[in-house]
């Protein structure tokens, strides 16, 4: 069983609501980190789609989940037919959170100046 949390990253392509720059360095963090992560273009485009990853997302257990507004993540996974588990979710809102606040949350250490 999996104890390490899945990250799954929300780049928003299609919405243009979360600022980019936010966008940017959380995306930077995580692949500068080394940790494993999914990234997707939009999770709003793909629950319009009812892609069926996102069942995946939604049964495999303790996941962190960057993207909007919590309320707006766990709309769309359950119009897409994959609700989200009450436990074991965890939603990062880069649209109120800072990047250094985002990292802080998924276990990312502190940018080292070389």
């Amino acid at each position: 069983m999996n104890t390490q949390p899945q990250i799954v990253y929300c780049h928003c392509a299609y919405a243009q609501v979360v600022p980019a720059d936010v966008k940017q360095d959380v995306l930077r963090r995580l692949t500068e980190s080394g940790m494993s992560f999914d990234a997707v273009a939009d999770l709003c485009e793909m629950a319009a789609r009812r892609d069926p990853w996102l069942e995946g997302v939604a049964c495999q257990g303790p996941t962190q989940i960057v993207a909007c507004y919590p309320r707006a993540v766990k709309w769309l996974f359950s119009s897409a037919g994959a609700p989200l588990p009450e436990q074991d979710i965890q939603i990062r809102n880069m649209r109120t959170e800072s990047s250094e606040a985002i990292a802080a949350a998924l276990g990312i250490a502190q940018d080292v100046e070389t």
